[in-house]
């Protein structure tokens, strides 16, 4: 079996120091600080509600409080991750030694993501006892665990894909994490400006704007979370769905497929972003196309 020499170097690496295991057990704290804060709230409710102090039907709803909890902190950290690692090395002057390995620049670039998606999953895997308490007692399909964990890698990839670009653009890391987070906004803010112009020129139909939702992986986690706690598709109950939105948004939404389609456009969305960090961290590109000086004539 190959693999690959950055996914392996990057995988030693953190497995030799103490900062992996520092970052799982601050994970696991926040996790277990939202895990008793929400589990507070059902028991108060179910208190007052339930004269029997009968809880145990409502320890589902733990599920998308921890799997939401979960989504916002990977969002943060996977570009922190990846956005230091290109930076990284050129601060300690190793780019140019990684570039001379027989390793092309899109192998460079996917072995970094597939390192942090990799580390981001051991975060992920070890949540599970936390996680498994709403489908053990609450009584929820293990197949939705499944499925979650498969948003989650996704989202990983999304956000490695962002943190790695701007690690390949950038040479300070610091400047790739701000460049990162810049990037967020202007993803999750794009994918909303068709409706936004549609609402300030008060036009009375949507289209198909609905479609650029698609790339948008905060809107594909709520219709996700939607899907399998209520069983319906929250766009096709707004009423934007109706009659105000196209033809090819209203037959997609009312055929549940948006959650399959949005997930396939969020992994081509960061495959592009790949291709452009492999295309600034080849060595025939870096350079910007800036011509070389002149030579200082001789005396």
């Amino acid at each position: 079996m190959i693999i690959n020499p950055i996914v392996k170097k990057d995988l030693q690496v953190s497995a030799r120091s103490m900062r992996l295991a520092w970052g799982v057990f601050g994970y696991e704290a926040i996790l277990t600080v939202t895990f008793l804060l929400a589990l507070l709230v059902i028991q108060t409710d179910s208190d007052f509600i339930y004269s029997n102090n009968n809880i145990y039907n409502k320890l589902v709803d733990l599920f998308p409080v921890i799997a939401i909890a979960q989504v916002c902190i990977i969002a943060l950290i996977t570009p922190i991750i990846t956005a230091s690692s290109i930076s990284g090395e050129k601060e300690r002057q190793t780019f140019d030694v990684m570039l001379t390995t027989a390793m092309s620049p899109f192998s460079i670039v996917v072995g970094k993501v597939t390192s942090a998606v990799i580390r981001i999953m051991f975060y992920v895997i070890g949540s599970l006892p936390i996680l498994a308490l709403s489908f053990v007692v609450g009584g929820m399909k293990w197949v939705v665990l499944l499925q979650y964990l498969l948003a989650v890698l996704l989202l990983a990839i999304f956000s490695g894909s962002i943190g790695i670009l701007c690690s390949a653009i950038c040479r300070r890391s610091i400047t790739a994490v701000i460049l990162s987070f810049v990037f967020y906004i202007g993803v999750y803010g794009m994918t909303f400006l068709h409706l936004l112009i549609r609402g300030i020129l008060e036009c009375d139909t949507v289209g198909e704007a609905l479609l650029w939702l698609m790339f948008n992986p905060g809107a594909f986690f709520e219709e996700f979370f939607c899907l399998v706690m209520m069983g319906e598709s929250l766009l096709s109950n707004n009423s934007i769905t109706g009659n105000d939105a196209g033809a090819v948004t209203y037959w997609i939404v009312h055929n549940e497929l948006w959650i399959y389609i949005s997930g396939v456009c969020i992994l081509l969305l960061s495959f592009v972003f790949m291709l452009i960090a492999a295309w600034k961290v080849n060595p025939m590109h870096s350079s910007g196309g800036r011509k070389p000086g002149k030579k200082k004539k001789e005396n």
